[in-house]
């Protein structure tokens, strides 16, 4: 069955994470940047505000106890002084916007892109509910990269966002259309706890999980709308910052006593403590290269 731009509303949402896996790829999976003999972060997450407009079943955001809206958002001097950073060490990755809320809500998110996109690439994740035409060519115009909009409702809104791309100039490959309105088992291949967060749909147990390693702090940084830093995306409990960038040097984050313990542990598949320890994720999909940076730059 097709709609009328010829998309095939019957998917598989396998091949869908198969083709997001592949996408992403050339970008967390490429050679490792080193900056004095440390491998450096491939992506970095920003978490722009706090908030959003949705409370899937799936997200921590459906429970106000656990991720309450504080409407709080990333101010600019956070970004410039991020910027600083990076461009010391000659930082080469790339950026997504996504994180603990809705980013397209963040009132100046073309003036951070803007900031951001003389340097970097970024890739903004959105469910898709604020864009418009007029906010579509806003950011394509403020040197966003990549525009993913997951799809919770249904596959009429395959129609809805190809017709307001079509309305534009805007090439067709800068928005990428991702079915997330499966409702059966095969939903739960999308799903993870969030580190003992959630415990929606049908997911792996956490001890099948107790010794397996995981890459994600090896080339991911995750940064909180206020500057705090953590291990990974999946911390929605934000139990354990390494640091925060307004207070510490990103570098020295990066490579700081309380980031290395933890790659330590996880690259031994040890698991043992918070958020870890109440994990499911996979975190071996991207990363190896820079896994293996780690070990060889520990070894000297």
């Amino acid at each position: 069955m097709n709609n009328k731009f010829g998309h095939n509303t019957i998917r598989d949402p396998k091949i869908t994470i198969e083709k997001n896996i592949e996408r992403k790829k050339p970008i967390l999976d490429r050679e490792p940047q080193l900056f004095l003999g440390v491998p450096l972060p491939s992506w970095i997450e920003l978490s722009l505000i706090d908030v959003c407009n949705r409370d899937c079943s799936f997200c921590p955001k459906s429970d106000a106890n656990i991720a309450p809206n504080t409407y709080m958002k990333m101010e600019i001097k956070l970004i410039e002084k991020m910027i600083s950073d990076l461009k010391r060490i000659k930082f080469e990755g790339s950026f997504t916007m996504c994180g603990y809320g809705e980013p397209l809500l963040h009132p100046n998110i073309s003036e951070i892109t803007n900031l951001i996109g003389q340097f970097w690439g970024i890739e903004i994740v959105t469910n898709g509910d604020p864009l418009t035409k007029k906010k579509l060519i806003e950011l394509y115009n403020s040197k966003v990269s990549k525009l993913v909009v997951s799809m919770y409702d249904g596959p009429e809104q395959i129609d809805k966002f190809t017709d307001m791309l079509n309305e534009t100039n805007i090439p067709k490959d800068f928005m990428v259309l991702r079915d997330r309105w499966h409702k059966g088992e095969e939903f739960s291949d999308y799903i993870t706890n969030r580190a003992g967060t959630v415990t929606n749909g049908k997911q792996i147990e956490v001890k099948e999980m107790k010794d397996k390693k995981c890459f994600y702090p090896a080339y991911h940084v995750q940064i909180d709308w206020n500057g705090d830093i953590y291990i990974c995306p999946h911390d929605w409990q934000r139990r354990n910052p390494v640091g925060n960038i307004m207070q510490t040097d990103f570098f020295e984050i990066w490579n700081g006593k309380i980031h290395n313990k933890y790659r330590k542990m996880l690259f031994k598949g040890k698991r043992d403590e918070l958020p870890c320890s109440t994990c499911n994720c996979v975190g071996t999909v991207h990363g190896s290269k820079h896994y293996i940076k780690w070990l060889q730059s520990w070894i000297k």
